[in-house]
């Protein structure tokens, strides 16, 4: 879709859709449009949308007023990104093939906050249906923005970074898993950041080995499917200045290995790489955008499968930090994976801040349901910085605990720890357990999004399915430190 911005209306716009204030949103409405939107109970609250036909040159044009809510309220970018949603969900489809948005009255800010809704909402996997209707068909090819305010196509420019970046991580989240896999998702980054002046490098299973990962390796050593590990470097903020650093557990398939998971629901379970998909979009919007930091991003890439050569319960494997594991649940495998990638970055790079994301725990799910994400950290500082981020952004987060008194439902009685702590504190002990892995001094954060990077229903600015959680907060916490 393309977004322009003019003067005027093009005359070939399907439909001009006015943006409207709670408060005297019927000034200047033409009669008929007025009469429509007072039938419909139209208020002009944020995402509510009324259209009618008004008198026109050429017989009648088709209009529409949107409401974006009350212009003072706390909630205000949010309630604009709804606004631009719903132009989305009425327009996507149905013959809209060109619409003009009117945003007189709006700042910068406002415009490129209701297109950013429009566009995240607009993303929808359509690839693989080869059935769809005519009227089922996106047919949305172009949006003209009238009435914007100074700067408002610039600050455009600078927000449709953040968009591509949500894009790109809905884009591999929603890939089945016969179509990515570690190999194939390290050539979607190279495509998709060609000319970005990110830099990136790529380790495979000798190298791992020779690095001694072998928890990473352990996870991945059932599929017939070689692990990798991605890294991505963009160096954006002082030369020489220590990096921020993102890991992202990036199992592009779990089914659990030898703990195997039950049948129903584990279809799933193509997006465990949620954690890697929202590092390399952020780190997408970081380079489109021109971020004024240098970060680096760690993606450990493995598929857990059962095999006559796949891990067992019970085996122990050592780690790259030197540190033993007793692997009690083979399905405890992102930790497995996250820990080596925890130190990798550490030992390679190290970071002045490490942030963690990963699908990891099931438990998240049961404390939170589907609207935080769990955020666990050594640092109150990094902890407050990510969740006033999270608000900010919309990713929202809510802090757990960490301690020494989860450390010992973690101890192992014939290695340094094991995978999995028992019945109770899932999601916690699976943070102690990386906690474990973590320089001393080194501020981290380990971000649980379970979740939150997928949806059985539509939401905000989003369609069923990937969320595209996270790069938002990525992108929001890293312009709180340039």
């Amino acid at each position: 879709m393309q977004i322009t911005f003019a003067s005027a209306a093009a005359p070939s716009a399907d439909v001009v859709v006015r943006l409207v204030h709670e408060q005297g949103w019927d000034s200047g409405v033409d009669a008929v449009l007025l009469a429509a939107a007072k039938a419909a109970r139209f208020a002009g609250k944020a995402g509510q949308l009324v259209e009618s036909f008004a008198p026109a040159a050429d017989g009648a044009a088709r209009v529409a007023l949107l409401g974006v809510g009350k212009a003072d309220a706390d909630d205000r970018q949010a309630s604009l990104e709804k606004a631009g949603a719903a132009v989305a969900a009425k327009y996507r489809t149905g013959g809209v093939v060109s619409l003009a948005l009117d945003v007189a009255g709006l700042n910068a800010a406002e415009t490129a906050s209701v297109l950013l809704g429009l566009r995240l909402r607009l993303w929808k996997q359509d690839g693989y249906r080869t059935t769809l209707k005519d009227d089922q068909k996106a047919s949305l090819e172009n949006v003209t923005v009238l009435g914007a305010g100074e700067g408002a196509e610039a600050a455009w420019e600078a927000t449709s970074a953040v968009a591509e970046g949500v894009e790109f991580t809905r884009e591999l989240v929603t890939e089945p898993a016969n179509v990515l896999y570690p190999e194939t998702f390290v050539e979607r980054v190279r495509q998709r950041f060609a000319g970005t002046g990110v830099a990136i490098r790529v380790l495979d299973d000798a190298e791992m080995k020779g690095l001694g990962m072998n928890a990473l390796l352990g996870v991945a050593q059932g599929s017939v499917r070689p692990a990798r590990l991605l890294v991505l470097e963009w160096k954006g903020g002082a030369e020489g200045a220590a990096p921020l650093a993102f890991v992202g557990k990036g199992v592009t398939f779990d089914t659990g290995g030898i703990s195997i998971k039950p049948a129903g629901g584990m279809e799933d379970m193509k997006w465990d790489m949620g954690g890697a998909g929202a590092v390399v979009g952020a780190m997408l919007t970081l380079a489109r955008r021109g971020a004024k930091a240098n970060v680096v991003a760690v993606c450990g890439l493995v598929e857990n499968m059962p095999d006559g050569n796949a891990q067992r319960p019970g085996d122990v494997v050592t780690s790259m930090s030197g540190q033993t594991i007793e692997v009690i649940n083979t399905d405890a495998e992102g930790r497995l994976v996250l820990c080596d990638a925890l130190t990798f970055v550490q030992r390679e790079y190290k970071p002045a801040k490490i942030v963690d994301l990963a699908t990891l725990t099931g438990a998240i799910i049961g404390a939170l349901a589907f609207e935080y994400a769990g955020l666990f950290s050594n640092d109150d500082a990094l902890a407050n910085s990510l969740t006033d981020a999270g608000n900010t952004s919309g990713d929202k987060l809510w802090r757990f605990p960490l301690g020494a008194v989860y450390d010992k439902m973690i101890d192992s009685p014939i290695a340094d720890m094991k995978n999995v702590g028992g019945r109770f504190a899932g999601s916690i002990t699976a943070a102690q357990f990386l906690a474990r892995f973590i320089d001393k001094g080194t501020p981290w954060a380990h971000l649980d999004i379970a979740g939150t990077v997928w949806a059985d229903k539509p939401g905000a600015t989003w369609d069923k399915g990937a969320t595209g959680y996270g790069v938002r907060l990525l992108d929001q916490f890293v312009r709180g430190a340039e």
